[in-house]
């Protein structure tokens, strides 16, 4: 008597061959080349400074001024209101105004990696700032008219 031989069951995945040094060479080449672009853009776009910003800025940062300054760096660079990099701004804050409301000059900074005559500081607008309402109102591209901030 033969016995009826035995079905095999079906397999849900598919076996595979041992796999060679340089396959995994390769495959790991292939993942962190696109994530190393994508994290080179993302920086290079700003999103990193803007998110970061998001996060540590909060309401009690109104009042003090590096933080203060720090925020507006980031919005006036990435808003549009100057093409010049972060780190070529000098922000000026008006010693004589009172706690509550604050005028903070920005100007041009020629030094270092910034280009332009060494010997000048160009003024490029004013930010005028109610630390109480935490509205911030600026005369860019209309000196002595103060207006919002733009988006």
């Amino acid at each position: 008597m033969t016995k009826p031989p035995t079905p095999t069951p079906p397999r849900l995945t598919r076996r595979r061959g041992p796999v060679s040094l340089k396959q995994r060479i390769v495959r790991r080449v292939l993942m962190i080349v696109p994530m190393a672009a994508l994290v080179f853009l993302v920086g290079r776009m700003g999103w990193l400074d803007q998110a970061a910003d998001k996060l540590t800025f909060s309401r009690t940062s109104w009042f003090d001024n590096t933080a203060l300054v720090e925020h507006f760096r980031t919005i006036v660079t990435h808003n549009g209101m100057t093409s010049d990099s972060k780190d070529c701004l000098l922000f000026v804050l008006n010693g004589n105004d009172p706690p509550d409301a604050t005028r903070i000059d920005v100007m041009e900074k020629h030094s270092g990696t910034c280009p332009g005559d060494r010997n000048t500081l160009p003024h490029l607008f004013t930010l005028r700032i109610d630390r109480i309402d935490q509205t911030a109102q600026t005369d860019w591209q209309s000196p002595g008219v103060f207006r919002p901030l733009p988006r």
